[in-house]
């Protein structure tokens, strides 16, 4: 397995709201945590109706004696975990894994771009705070709804300065990613974290650019999609059977919770380790993992049952498993 996970307990210390709809969590672990890497994250046990599971969430800032700092966006369309973390209270008991972090970072590099959407400002925090001591040359552009939705944004303002580049779609500021892109010189390098519209209009446009995709380095919210976020049936091919997944679950955990096991790893589309055979679509499916190229996901031949979803009903064959090569 390529994602090894450590649990550990933690106690929750502390809440703050940093805007209508994110909420900090202040967590300290039982045993202490070494220094992590810039943008990593941890797993999160929550329980969603009585039933066990995970949520990733980055951590934000660096390394802090006084715990580990994640942010939570109350997400009414989400699978649950949202719901579940905001009404938490302090002294709450939790189990998470120690640090890691899916983002590659080459620390060499001149001139830096980092690009957040939303909630995604949270691991860009820690990135900027290294890149902010090592004196180099970097931006962030930050893109919000609002100021008044943008987390830590007078701690950003203090830390970079003009470096800084808020986006706030109520001032009609967009960010125009193909401007960002063509100011960058050649061998810069961007760092994204953001909802699933947003990184496939970035890695667009950074295509456009005639980038190496190497250069684009990305996390994004394994519950964000083009679609709406609802009901939807699944059909198996052998034995007839037809199961419905919920809004508030995962295709994944609902096919292995009936029996019809499904080996998975990531969790957060990013592996391809679960990816199964779609054989029939009445409907849509909506690829929310960043593991199948563009061409694969036009195809619809395959499927990332941990994070992606459909409208309507999808035949699959869990039994002959896809190649995840």
């Amino acid at each position: 397995m390529r994602f090894v996970e450590t649990w550990t307990s933690a106690t929750l210390v502390a809440t703050r709201d940093l805007s209508p709809g994110i909420r900090e969590f202040l967590l300290r672990p039982e045993q202490p945590v070494a220094a992590f890497a810039a943008g990593s994250h941890i797993n999160v046990g929550v329980d969603i109706d009585g039933r066990p599971e995970t949520r990733s969430y980055s951590l934000v800032g660096e390394a802090d004696c006084r715990g580990l700092r994640i942010a939570v966006r109350r997400a009414p369309d989400s699978r649950g975990g949202s719901r579940y973390m905001w009404r938490l209270t302090p002294g709450a008991r939790l189990s998470i894994t120690l640090p890691s972090t899916q983002f590659q970072i080459d620390w060499t590099r001149r001139h830096y771009c980092l690009i957040a959407g939303g909630i995604g400002i949270t691991p860009m925090i820690s990135i900027a705070q290294v890149l902010a001591r090592r004196n180099a040359d970097f931006v962030l552009h930050y893109a919000v709804r609002s100021r008044r939705d943008a987390a830590y944004l007078e701690e950003l303002q203090g830390l970079l300065g003009d470096r800084l580049v808020v986006h706030a779609g109520d001032e009609g500021r967009r960010l125009d990613l193909a401007a960002a892109f063509a100011q960058l010189p050649a061998q810069a390098m961007t760092l994204f974290c953001g909802p699933m519209r947003m990184l496939d209009a970035a890695r667009h446009a950074w295509a456009d650019a005639g980038r190496a995709l190497a250069d684009l380095s990305y996390e994004t919210f394994g519950s964000s999609g083009l679609l709406p976020t609802e009901a939807f049936r699944v059909r198996l091919q052998d034995g007839g059977v037809e199961l419905v997944i919920p809004s508030d679950r995962s295709m994944l955990d609902v096919l292995n919770e009936a029996g019809h096991e499904v080996i998975s790893d990531c969790r957060r589309g990013e592996c391809g380790v679960c990816a199964i055979d779609v054989v029939g679509i009445d409907g849509e499916i909506d690829h929310r993992d960043v593991f199948f190229s563009e061409h694969q996901k036009r195809e619809n031949r395959k499927i990332c049952p941990c994070v992606s979803r459909a409208r309507g009903i999808l035949t699959v064959d869990t039994l002959h498993r896809t190649q995840a090569a």
